[in-house]
């Protein structure tokens, strides 16, 4: 095992699989003489030449259009959206094409693409550049929707993805490019669909995914431990499949549910899992599931709004503390 960034696990990623198979093209906006907007790509230019690793246009509708259409004729692309907001350009695209041409094919046609690029808020971005839609992307069949929170999963996953037949959304973040973590040397990969459980605990289940694992679920795991509260983890990593048998399993045993996400609060991916809990396990539940989700506005820029909007850790505890001790 090294320390890396996880903006060089995202690159090993898609090194190893592009000297592999020379089918892998990656295609966007400076991933190749700017090295990326983050930096994802330094070095692929040098390493695979201009015909693997494309500048386009700002022009998302596009060159998401030119992927598409050589992932149908055997190609993997991977598209690189420099941020996941730009996607809405080239909606059309991944939803009524990407999506459906394997079904309306009758199965002739799959569409190996890799959809990949930030998400979610990075600081005062303001209300158009901070947007989360895996719930948009996830409410789609045909699409899988993946959103690693480490450096050990954004390989893993990636891997997988560029490997998968299907259309894969693999949504990052702007703030944790530069987070580090330890990975191994050894190529693996890791299972889409597959949660995981990053620390078990018996009195209270905690769902989340992407960066609020790292910047709110884990601190505020830090500050329950410290009032004797032992909480279950669980990192879903993906949110097309989602793992609905890890946390039906975690809630039988702890008879209470706190989810924490980034997005908005209707039709999102907290709600989907809630109904599946009432649904599948309301026997075991001891307390109302509990959502944590952004404030239902348009994102603001101001530094105080936007604290008050985001979840917090302080929110998060509080939550936690309302399920075990609030609730008869």
């Amino acid at each position: 095992m090294r320390e890396i960034q996880f903006r060089e696990a995202l690159r090993e990623a898609m090194n190893e699989e592009m000297r592999r198979d020379d089918k892998i093209f990656l295609m966007g906006e400076e991933v190749a003489e700017y090295n990326g907007a983050y930096k994802v790509s330094q070095g692929m230019l040098e390493e695979f030449g201009e015909k693997r690793v494309i500048d386009t246009p700002i022009s998302e509708l596009g060159f998401t259009g030119i992927g598409i259409g050589a992932a149908m004729n055997g190609l993997k692309p991977i598209i690189e959206f420099m941020t996941f907001n730009f996607s809405l350009v080239a909606i059309d695209q991944i939803i009524n094409s990407a999506a459906k041409m394997n079904s309306m094919s009758g199965g002739q046609f799959a569409v190996p693409i890799v959809f990949r690029g930030p998400t979610g808020n990075a600081g005062q971005l303001g209300a158009q550049h901070s947007q989360n839609f895996e719930n948009w992307y996830a409410n789609t069949p045909g699409l899988k929707v993946v959103i690693p929170s480490n450096p050990y999963d954004a390989k893993g996953l990636l891997k997988q993805s560029i490997l998968d037949p299907d259309p894969v959304i693999f949504m990052e973040s702007e703030v944790m490019y530069g987070d580090k973590g330890q990975v191994p040397e050894e190529e693996y990969y890791l299972e889409i669909g597959k949660a995981h459980v990053v620390k078990e605990g018996k009195d209270v289940t905690i769902v989340s995914f992407g960066k609020m694992v790292p910047r709110v679920v884990m601190p505020a795991l830090e500050e329950l431990t410290k009032e004797g509260i032992d909480a279950e983890i669980i990192d879903l990593r993906t949110v097309r499949p989602i793992d609905y048998a890890t946390i039906i399993n975690s809630v039988k045993k702890t008879n209470r549910l706190v989810i924490v996400e980034e997005a908005w609060p209707l039709a999102s991916i907290s709600s989907e899992i809630a109904y599946k809990i009432q649904s599948e396990a309301f026997d075991y539940l001891d307390a109302p599931v509990t959502r944590i989700t952004s404030a239902d506005v348009p994102i603001p820029y101001a530094p105080t709004l936007l604290e008050a909007a985001l979840p917090s850790v302080k929110r998060v505890v509080t939550a936690v503390k309302d399920v075990l001790y609030k609730v008869k």
